[in-house]
């Protein structure tokens, strides 16, 4: 058994929060590729946000 347990201990946490990201707010699922379609509003977020975020 590894001496350190840091990672088998810190599995279930996630990484980043997905409940801002643009497809949260699914509007559509297309479906033959099962691809999902986010609202027209979330979209605009999504693109304010790179725009304001780009260096």
């Amino acid at each position: 058994m590894p001496k350190n347990k840091f990672k088998q201990k810190n599995m279930a946490v996630p990484i980043e929060n997905h409940k801002t990201a643009a497809w949260s707010d699914i509007k559509d699922l297309k479906r033959e590729s099962k691809v999902f379609v986010p609202s027209e509003l979330e979209v605009r977020n999504a693109k304010e946000w790179v725009d304001t975020n780009q260096k």
